[in-house]
């Protein structure tokens, strides 16, 4: 089974209009190899109001149905994506180039929260308020209304799913605008919801040129709320757009995760662990561990075993077996990262591994960089892409103010075997989410967002569920 675009990706756009009646066209690009595999038709003006009057229209509609009902679909999604995921897994290796067993697992991990919302939307409790015998006053949540969710090329269906299971869960109806890059795994993402019994249009799907889509769309008093996964400068952007209609906003932003490395850490299991997880979708990872502060005492020792472990990393085409990090997304990040690493160079820094582009496609070199100066734009600016810093540290204290120095608060990881330490780090990091020795901190069941300029709101946990409910008093005399 493949995903046929010509059959398929229009369906979920306005009244269903074909590849080739006169809109713009968008290049889907194999990033391993260069080469335009497919194209997506963007939507028009006319096409986003069409998709605003639907979206009004279905609220009403789906906010009816009874709860039970609601959690029917997305468990039968969920189902649909975990025995689809070998094919989503496949299309998604193809559109953005991650190895296919980590697009696969993306396919089932986006299951799970379906499933997790699915049981929580038969719990969307009030509370009744004590009043005088004859005179009762209660607290309900609703669903906010249509809801605009903005999703990045990384992790495609993951970050999608993320924002479609809570809102799908409480009653909303969702405009999505996915990345044009990844048309064809979001639109099976979409089709798992739809043969799982979701009304047509409940959810569409719109490609389009970012801003005038954002812009369209925030302009029209249908969308109540919008939810943002993607960088520092767009979020700020849809934040002026949002103010004027007064729409909810949650954004999950960009972050420069610090990840603590003590001394008195295991150190062989610490790298073991580390080096994959910086690697994981060529370090295109909104949480990817990135500024990687050691213990004086271990540091030459770290940086000796994460650069011989780096060494060992394969690259290549997502869908041959033995790739362990595929191509960056597009064609403009190996150039960025590039920069970025002879900057580093030049301000001293010592490349232990990698360090170049690679021959064909849009490939980076898995890379280490040690001796990193606070002074080199990669230790401010996130690399987003196959690139580890390496500095050392002397103290807690000392760590601590290195992990906090930048204005970003998403994700920090720590890794010491001194519990009361862990306690510390856990209070003094400035984030939204912490490891402590572990990288599991995305989960249904959690809250997920960031703090400072990486954002505020979260996605996942019921914290992600409140996000698109609104609180209503009703008062009986």
């Amino acid at each position: 089974m493949t995903y046929d675009y010509n059959a398929d990706l229009a369906l979920f756009i306005g009244s269903g209009w074909k590849i080739g009646e006169g809109r713009d066209l968008f290049p889907v690009v194999d990033p391993a190899r260069g080469e335009t595999i497919a194209e997506v038709p963007l939507a028009t003006p006319a096409d986003l109001d069409e998709a605003l009057a639907t979206a009004d229209a279905k609220f009403q509609e789906w906010r009816s149905v009874a709860p039970e009902a609601r959690a029917a679909v997305l468990r039968k999604a969920a189902a649909l994506l975990r025995e689809r995921a070998d094919v989503i897994g496949r299309t998604l290796t193809l559109e953005q180039g991650k190895p296919f067993a980590e697009a696969r697992a993306e396919a089932i991990s986006s299951a799970s929260f379906f499933d997790w919302c699915a049981e929580e939307a038969v719990r969307i409790y009030g509370r009744v308020l004590p009043r005088p015998s004859g005179q009762r006053s209660i607290v309900i949540r609703q669903p906010v209304g249509p809801v605009a969710a903005f999703s990045p090329w990384n992790f495609p269906v993951y970050l999608m799913a993320k924002k479609l299971a809570p809102a799908l869960a409480v009653g909303c109806s969702v405009i999505a605008k996915p990345p044009e890059e990844t048309p064809g795994c979001t639109g099976m993402l979409l089709r798992c919801l739809l043969d799982g019994g979701l009304p047509a249009g409940v959810v569409q799907l719109v490609h389009g040129v970012p801003d005038a889509v954002s812009r369209h769309l925030l302009a029209s008093p249908v969308i109540r709320k919008i939810s943002f996964t993607g960088s520092v400068p767009v979020g700020r952007h849809l934040m002026r757009l949002a103010a004027d209609g007064l729409k909810r906003v949650t954004m999950e932003l960009g972050g420069h995760a610090p990840v603590l490395v003590f001394d008195d850490c295991d150190l062989e299991k610490t790298l073991d662990m580390l080096v994959p997880q910086k690697f994981r979708n060529a370090g295109q990872v909104c949480v990817s561990p990135t500024r990687f502060y050691v213990q004086e005492g271990i540091y030459s020792a770290f940086v000796e075993g994460f650069a011989a472990r780096t060494a060992q990393v394969t690259t290549g085409h997502g869908l041959d077996a033995e790739t362990k990090m595929g191509p960056l997304a597009n064609v403009r990040r190996p150039q960025a990262i590039a920069a970025l690493v002879e900057d580093a160079e030049a301000k001293g820094a010592r490349v232990m591994a990698g360090g170049k582009r690679g021959n064909a496609g849009f490939f980076f070199q898995p890379t280490l960089l040690a001796d990193v100066p606070d002074s080199a734009d990669i230790m401010s600016n996130e690399p987003f892409g196959p690139v580890a810093v390496a500095a050392p540290f002397s103290t807690l204290d000392d760590a601590i103010a290195k992990a906090n120095r930048l204005p970003y608060g998403l994700a920090a990881f720590a890794f010491t075997e001194n519990m009361r330490q862990a306690n510390l780090l856990g209070d003094a990091i400035e984030s939204g989410m912490v490891g402590i020795n572990t990288f599991a901190i995305s989960t249904a069941d959690a809250p997920f967002g960031g703090v400072k300029d990486s954002g505020f709101g979260s996605e996942g946990g019921l914290e992600g569920l409140d996000s698109y409910l609104v609180t209503k008093a009703i008062h009986t005399a």
